[in-house]
């Protein structure tokens, strides 16, 4: 068993336990290490640049669902929209007007996660807290047809302060609890909590996380490397 395999099994084992999914993120990685993951079971992929995501879902098999994790520029939305299964990353209003607009004119419906900015960091993106329930409000009453939200993305900060880390996650589920229960009738697929990346998963799945991100998690430096 190679190393993508071997830890594709042990996180698996982990997430099985708390009912949350993996989103293997694939920036970065050959085709060969990424095939690796397929070959062990793996079908769920993020990247974080739309072109990249483009490059690598015409390479790989058809059953590959391709997730968007990155920040999405506006001039990138009507590319990405055909080949995209999930976008982790609409943190504005704006942008999920956007979104909603070009799915229309597509015909289709995009599957989304609203982002939340729970970080210390200023500079990540993401709604503020308190907008996060009017906006909902808004897709629950009809107004994006053309999107489908699904539930909540947040990062943590970047710290070895597992407290700080806990009590950001902490804050993000419970808003996700708020808007289940305000929402969760007239939006029927906001089920998705994703939080939590190879240094901070473990505590995210303390907080009810449904889907991890994670990339050095999975792709383990090369065999020939050690």
């Amino acid at each position: 068993m190679n190393q993508v395999a071997a830890a594709l099994e042990l996180i698996n084992r982990a997430l099985r336990s708390k009912g949350a999914r993996l989103v293997a993120v694939s920036k970065y990685q050959t085709d060969e290490r990424v095939m690796m993951a397929y070959d062990a079971g793996q079908r769920i992929f993020a990247e974080n640049r739309v072109q990249e995501l483009l490059a690598k879902k015409a390479r790989f098999p058809s059953d590959c669902e391709w997730h968007f994790i990155g920040h999405l520029q506006s001039n990138k939305v009507r590319m990405l929209l055909p080949a995209v299964g999930l976008i982790h990353s609409v943190d504005s209003e704006t942008l999920l007007e956007q979104i909603n607009r070009e799915s229309q004119r597509l015909g289709i419906v995009t599957r989304v996660l609203l982002q939340v900015h729970i970080a210390q960091e200023a500079h990540k993106f993401g709604l503020k807290a308190e907008e996060v329930l009017p906006l909902l409000n808004r897709c629950a009453n009809g107004e994006f047809v053309g999107t489908r939200v699904g539930g909540l993305m947040g990062m943590a900060s970047l710290c070895e302060d597992e407290r700080q880390i806990g009590k950001e996650f902490s804050g993000l589920s419970a808003l996700f609890s708020d808007a289940k229960d305000l929402y969760g009738a007239r939006l029927a697929d906001f089920k998705e909590l994703s939080m939590g990346m190879s240094g901070d998963y473990p505590i995210a799945l303390q907080y009810g996380s449904t889907m991890i991100r994670l990339g050095s998690g999975v792709f383990q430096p090369d065999d020939a490397q050690q």
